[in-house]
């Protein structure tokens, strides 16, 4: 048998762009190099073509997490999209729901929707919950409709009907006819998306897939393109915020579930090596150039969640905080996010406070300290100050950090302030801890765990940096920093699975249904994604949704595998109850009528890559080198430096990502 192919994996973030190969026989090569907004996969393609050069005909495939759909999102430059839904429906975006990120901000305003009223249209089209047609679908108005979204240019087109989750005929319907009436217009139907109800998170969600649309599939196209170019024939494979890869067809059409691509690659690659290390509960801590992330990983379990809200002043999936961004409604990793990276900005606010964030420098001009024209104050030029970084050639050469420019951007607050550029460095550094301990503290206090039992595993190329001061600050014992932690997230993309996924609204009694009735549900939606991993090996996950009667919100628990039957909807019921008293505190009375909402199915292909990783040791430090930190003078060495018994800190250790 013929040895397997090297693998590569790309993670785009909004500083650098992170390069791992992984050679056949286990070998790894590493690149770390400046991302090139606005057009990043100009990158992609540049780091790929500089590992690949010498083993192009054996690379079996390009594994890529990128944050370009959320960048859009958060930026506001995706394309010009048109939302169609039913008669009086036009205003849900509007109305959003009642949820508040700032109790007491008398002056917060919610966003404003992604599509303005003005391109927000109504089909005189009604379908009730139970299927009966009230008022048929005109087609001759749908095409009439067509000319005035022609008229307007817009580039893509959101339709979300009342009740389509179950009824999708109208919603196909309309789809067909803006393909023949507008077919330079991509659209997205909401039965293809998300088949959920609740009016407004479904038409949230296909608003962003409709909006994020044109510009991943222009970037996708572009980097396939390039890879064609480099005679890198390979397919190419799309990281999905669950945590699971997506064929890059497939994230073209349905790019939404890609949102959170480069943050769910750390986070699968946290929980192998807290199982590697033996360490079951974890704290994933990410730190790049734009944004810090955490997730919880519990009993080697990785949190997930189905609702996410991107664009406010922390992306998250509590309910707690939500109101400040847009809400979607996909699988995801529960992952907590801030503007609180390497190159977010310190400045003074109008009271004379020192703030830090979200602002960043991003990878153009990026920060002082880089020499590429920055000029303001970041995290990276704070971490300079200090004696955290070096003043050393980074990036394969492309960056020279130069103390003496961060100490004039430092000096721009701190002259203000009236400190010196090494108290207002602390400040920054302190600040920029502060913002991120929310994170920390969304995933990990905020449900209910301390975060004392937990281990922290720290990336990104900032984050072993910070962890040793939000361990102390959360008052945790234990933190991991991961060899080329740096270029964690792109490890973690060689050990993606494909993952694809199918839910069903339902409203069933759990202790009255037909058991029948649910396995019919899951044989559909088993038929529909049968197709995507054909020939593959296929692990199939179910789960529900469930509540107790009159409850607004649901529990999603696992249908363990196994004929659906009277007793194993009876074991559903008890695990419902059993988390309902860990989230809660509480279980209902003996006998309440308890309601499935929702039946899911994933599919889950092969874990693509069960391969050794073997790391180049970088040569031991034997000079004696020390680095000023407060004051002291503290020992730097490598990692292949340190082994054997432990050693008493402080110390740095510096390394190539």
């Amino acid at each position: 048998m013929s040895a397997p192919a090297a693998r590569v994996g790309v993670d785009v973030g909004g500083t650098f762009t992170d390069v791992i190969l992984h050679d056949a026989d286990g070998r790894v090569v590493l690149r770390k190099l400046l991302s090139t907004p606005p057009s990043y996969d100009r990158a992609v393609v540049e780091a790929v073509g500089l590992l690949a050069e010498d083993k192009v005909g054996t690379v079996a495939e390009v594994v890529h997490g990128t944050t370009v759909a959320t960048n859009a999102v958060l930026e506001r430059r995706g394309s010009r999209t048109a939302l169609v839904t039913t008669a009086g429906f036009r205003d849900v975006l509007e109305l959003r729901r009642l949820r508040i990120p700032h109790m007491y901000d008398l002056f917060w305003r919610k966003p404003p929707p992604l599509v303005e009223r003005h391109l927000r249209f109504e089909l005189d089209e009604r379908v009730t919950a139970d299927g009966t047609v009230l008022r048929p679908l005109d087609e001759e108005e749908c095409r009439i409709l067509a000319g005035r979204l022609r008229a307007t240019g817009v580039e893509s087109v959101a339709v979300c009907f009342l009740h389509s989750y179950l009824y999708p005929e109208h919603e196909e319907r309309v789809g067909a006819i803006l393909a023949e009436e507008l077919p330079e217009a991509n659209v997205s139907l909401s039965s293809e998306i998300l088949r959920e109800q609740r009016e407004y998170e479904r038409s949230a969600t296909t608003v962003v897939n409709a909006y994020v649309r044109p510009l991943m599939a222009s970037y996708i196209d572009r980097i396939r393109t390039g890879l064609d170019e480099i005679e890198l024939d390979g397919p190419l494979q799309i990281m999905q915020s669950s945590g699971g890869v997506m064929t890059a067809e497939d994230a073209k059409e349905r790019p939404v579930f890609a949102l959170e691509s480069g943050p769910a690659a750390g986070v699968v690659a946290a929980r192998g090596m807290g199982e590697r290390l033996g360490i079951d509960n974890v704290l994933a801590f990410d730190m790049g150039g734009t944004t810090a992330k955490a997730s919880l990983i519990e009993n080697g379990a990785i949190s997930r969640g189905r609702e996410y809200e991107v664009g406010g002043a922390m992306s998250a999936g509590s309910r707690l905080i939500r109101g400040a961004g847009e809400l979607l409604r996909i699988p995801t990793i529960d992952i907590a996010e801030v503007g609180a990276g390497g190159g977010s900005i310190a400045w003074i606010d109008p009271a004379g406070g020192l703030q830090v964030g979200p602002r960043s420098a991003g990878a153009d001009p990026g920060p002082a300290c880089y020499g590429r024209g920055g000029v303001e104050p970041t995290v990276t030029d704070a971490n300079v100050v200090l004696g955290y970084m070096p003043a050393v050639t980074v990036a394969d050469g492309q960056v020279t950090i130069s103390a003496k420019l961060a100490e004039e951007a430092v000096r721009r607050v701190a002259e203000p302030l009236g400190l010196t550029p090494l108290e207002a460095a602390s400040g920054i550094h302190r600040i920029a801890n502060a913002r991120m301990t929310r994170a920390l503290r969304s995933v990990s206090s905020e449900k209910g765990r301390d975060p004392r039992d937990f281990a922290l595993i720290a990336y990104g190329g900032a984050g072993p940096i910070h962890a040793a001061g939000l361990a102390e600050d959360l008052g945790m014992r234990t933190v991991v920093v991961p060899a080329v932690a740096g270029l964690f997230s792109a490890v973690g993309l060689l050990f993606a699975r494909p993952e694809f996924h199918e839910v069903r609204t339902c409203n069933l009694v759990v202790d009255a249904v037909d058991p029948a009735v649910v396995a019919g549900l899951f044989a559909e939606m088993q038929a529909t994604l049968a197709g995507s991993l054909a020939g593959r090996s296929v692990e199939w996950v179910r789960t529900a949704d469930l509540r107790y009667g009159g409850q607004s919100w649901e529990v999603e628990v696992e249908l363990r595998a196994g004929p659906i039957d009277d007793p194993l909807l009876g074991a559903l019921r008890a695990r419902f109850e059993d988390e309902h008293k860990r989230l809660y505190g509480v279980k209902d009375r003996a006998g309440s009528p308890v309601e499935i909402r929702a039946l899911r199915l994933a599919a889950l292909g092969e874990v693509a890559s069960t391969r050794s990783f073997q790391l180049e040791a970088t040569a031991a430090n034997s000079n004696g080198a020390t680095r000023r930190i407060d004051g002291a003078a503290v020992p730097v060495r490598t990692r292949s430096s340190i082994g054997g018994a432990p050693e008493p800190g402080p110390l740095l250790v510096h390394e190539y990502d």
